[in-house]
């Protein structure tokens, strides 16, 4: 059987990692092996950091929360206990937009609450 060299297939499979290595600085954008390394750490950097986004919004959305609901004169942990208690199926994304950009209507939202823990 003849000797597989660098043919078709190894240069598709090495020009496709070159290719997700555009931008990086020195060899790592040149050099096959370098570069097919720093790929590899990317992926799994980008893969750790789409989980870590997430939490990031939450954080960031209880913050709001807990902000708007201090000036209504409640915490957070009653607030949230009391919606789920009247039933208000809201997510904490909705309800840190409501927060922030219509604070009437998240005032309604806390007396609801309020009236569910007297």
């Amino acid at each position: 059987m003849p000797r597989a060299k660098g043919g078709a297939k190894t240069r598709q499979r090495r020009k496709k990692i070159l290719k997700k290595a555009k931008g990086y600085v020195g060899g790592r954008s040149r050099l096959y092996r370098t570069a097919a390394e720093t790929v590899l750490r990317a992926g799994a950097f980008a893969y750790r950091d789409r989980k870590a986004k997430k939490r990031t919004a939450r954080r960031l959305w209880i913050a709001r929360i807990n902000a708007a609901c201090r000036a209504a004169g409640l915490t957070y942990s009653v607030f949230i206990a009391a919606l789920k208690k009247a039933g208000i199926g809201l997510d904490r994304k909705i309800l840190a937009e409501l927060a922030v950009r219509d604070p009437g209507g998240f005032a309604k939202l806390a007396e609801t609450a309020k009236a569910q823990v007297r």
